[in-house]
């Protein structure tokens, strides 16, 4: 699959700046920047030490493009394992397509998506495991996100995957060895020291499952559903957690009548908060439909928030536990956070009521920003981060986590076969399948189809 041409691309982001990067990797890539670059020292850049910049210009038949810094990786000392070339230029537009163009016209092609760091793969500079992490890491959003993807790139994963491999590897090959002497009925592989192993795997494979719950979490964020009636202040609190003026705010009920989205990383966590069309029942087509589409956030949402209006429960309060028992029927395994607003306005006693009343409700002033920090706290004690805080291996990625389950269900197999005394031929199918399944997480076994829609996902000059 490692294609022998010289490939190019925009390592910067596009558009206009203070400087952007131009990549290269091939065979050719020194003596094709070598036919664009004239250093300031009048040196020959293929001549000079790997892990070195040099200042010149880029220059065609005389006319010259830019003033740029030209960075030397030589092979396989190189992120990609090849000749690699990295010219820094100005960041002008016409300045990066009049470069790519001119390297294109020596003889580069345009990178595709990922290639990059599919060669890096294809070269063993990295497993596929560590090659995604690179797309997480350029994905990551906030602190844990980062954290976890730095840990998978630094190998993490890999090697704790890779140690369960090597021993199962080892055996296998005894009980492959058992084969060759069927007929002297010998064992080869102490079944005691075989049974504890699967037992460790089984327990570390189930611990690596469970940790996507928190990963996938982690990675892409909690979706928090606000909810409530009309003009309870949802869309304040909203304005509140995020500290500025996101959606519109006034005294008519119903101003929300669409789902409005914003995210806020709390403590490294981040959360993607939905404030949504106030419920109560209604004749207005398009309230009607925000009130639909509030039942449809809900049903995405792995938090709700259902905001009440502490003032009117004192008046209404049945009104309230006839909607808040709705919600708890129709999503009874979600959790939810109640919250009584407005609470800058009542008394101490109506204050002391109002918790008698209802079981573990948040009190808080959305105007005022009374006990947000308190909501906060609420909120992150739905996350697991003990895991993180540890510095323990979490799964984020869906590939990862299929091939670890059906992993684990091969090991259980061959703990039956163990405990039923199943030959060893059999046991051998089941424990070949289960090395397979570790192989295709770091890339071990890996086929076209997969790594085109792995790399599919990155940018061009990654």
């Amino acid at each position: 699959m490692i294609s022998q041409e010289t490939i190019v691309a925009l390592a910067s982001p596009s558009g206009a700046g203070a400087i952007a990067v131009i990549r290269l990797s091939g065979k050719d890539a020194l003596t094709i920047a070598e036919q664009v670059f004239q250093s300031v020292s009048g040196k020959s850049i293929s001549k000079q030490k790997t892990h070195t910049i040099h200042l010149g210009h880029i220059v065609d038949n005389g006319k010259i493009y830019d003033q740029v810094l030209v960075s030397i990786f030589k092979n396989p000392n190189s992120y990609t394992g090849e000749d690699v070339v990295e010219i820094s230029c100005h960041g002008s537009t016409y300045i990066q397509q009049q470069i790519i163009q001119l390297l294109l016209r020596k003889g580069c092609r345009m990178a595709q998506a990922g290639e990059f760091t599919l060669r890096a793969f294809l070269n063993g500079k990295l497993d596929l495991s560590q090659a995604e992490a690179v797309a997480d890491l350029i994905s990551s959003d906030n602190e844990a996100s980062h954290q976890i993807a730095m840990q998978q790139m630094r190998g993490g994963f890999s090697n704790e995957i890779a140690k369960l491999r090597e021993e199962l590897l080892n055996f296998a090959s005894l009980i492959e060895l058992e084969l060759d002497f069927a007929e002297e009925d010998v064992e080869f592989a102490d079944r005691t020291q075989f049974s504890d192993l699967l037992n460790r795997i089984e327990f570390v494979l189930k611990r690596l499952i469970d940790s996507f719950a928190v990963g996938n979490v982690i990675k892409n964020g909690i979706p928090v559903a606000i909810v409530g009636e009309p003009n309870v202040g949802k869309s304040t609190l909203l304005n509140a957690l995020l500290n500025e003026e996101r959606a519109i705010v006034s005294d008519i009920a119903g101003t929300t009548r669409d789902t409005i989205e914003d995210e806020l990383v709390i403590e490294g966590i981040g959360f993607r908060f939905i404030d949504t069309a106030g419920i109560r029942e209604t004749k207005d087509v398009v309230e009607s439909i925000g009130i639909k589409k509030t039942f449809e956030k809900i049903e995405q949402a792995q938090v709700i928030v259902y905001l009440l209006d502490s003032l009117e429960y004192q008046v209404s309060s049945s009104k309230f536990q006839v909607e808040l028992e709705k919600i708890k029927n129709q999503f009874p395994l979600k959790p939810l956070i109640i919250i009584g607003n407005k609470v800058d306005r009542l008394s101490a006693e109506e204050v002391s009521n109002l918790k008698s009343q209802i079981e573990n409700i948040l009190l808080l002033s959305a105007k005022e920003k009374q006990g947000i920090e308190n909501l906060k706290a609420q909120l992150l004690s739905f996350v697991n981060t003990g895991a993180l805080r540890n510095n323990e291996t979490i799964v984020t990625n869906t590939r990862h986590y299929d091939s670890l389950l059906k992993a684990l269900e091969e090991i259980q197999k061959v703990k039956f076969g163990m405990q039923s005394n199943l030959s060893s031929d059999l046991m051998a199918i089941d424990i070949k399948q289960a090395l397979y399944y570790f192989g295709e997480i770091t890339g071990e076994v890996t086929n076209d189809e997969l790594l085109g829609n792995i790399f599919a996902n990155f940018c061009i000059g990654k």
